[in-house]
Formats: C-alpha cells, structure tokens, sequence
C-alpha cells in the first residue's frame, strides 16, 4: 500500500513544521530557521538545551545533514507529543 503525506488538516503544516523546528532545538540539532519561513519559531530555549552556538545557522540549512536516528528522534518526540495532547482532549 502506497504511503501519502497527505496531511487531514492541511492547517496543521505550520504547527507542525513549528514543532519539529522546537523538538530540533530542545535536541540540540542545527538544522537552521531560514529555510520554510519559521524565523519566527520558538527557540527561547535553544541554547539551555544544547543548541551549538559556535556554529553558525547559515552552515546548515534543512535536515539533510542529520543523521536518519537523529531525524527520526525528532518524527518520534512529534509522534509522542500529538498522541498525549490527544489523550488529554479525550
């Protein structure tokens, strides 16, 4: 069976693309802010969480360079997150 990336709520793109942005940073993974128009994303803990700052942004832009575990941990913690907001809707 074919997989789709088809999102239910197309509304949700943004929050979701904000959450991976946040889980990125809490992970202390550079992936930059620049590439889908997130310099707004939430970041205010990125650097007590690990965020390189030695390292600049425009180094690396999108997710290319992480390693699959690490993109993976990522696609988890999201997973994770919905399924409790979920649960605590219910």
């Amino acid at each position: 069976m074919a997989r789709s990336n088809r999102k239910v709520v197309p509304e949700s793109r943004q929050m979701l693309d904000q959450m991976k942005y946040e889980i990125a940073a809490e992970f202390g993974l550079n992936v930059g802010y620049g590439g889908r128009g997130l310099a707004g994303a939430d970041t205010e803990f990125g650097s007590e969480l690990g965020e390189v700052s030695n390292h600049s942004y425009g180094q690396y832009k999108g997710w290319g360079h992480l390693t699959s575990r690490e993109n993976g941990s990522v696609g988890g913690e999201i997973t994770k997150r919905l399924i409790r907001q979920a649960e605590q809707h219910l």
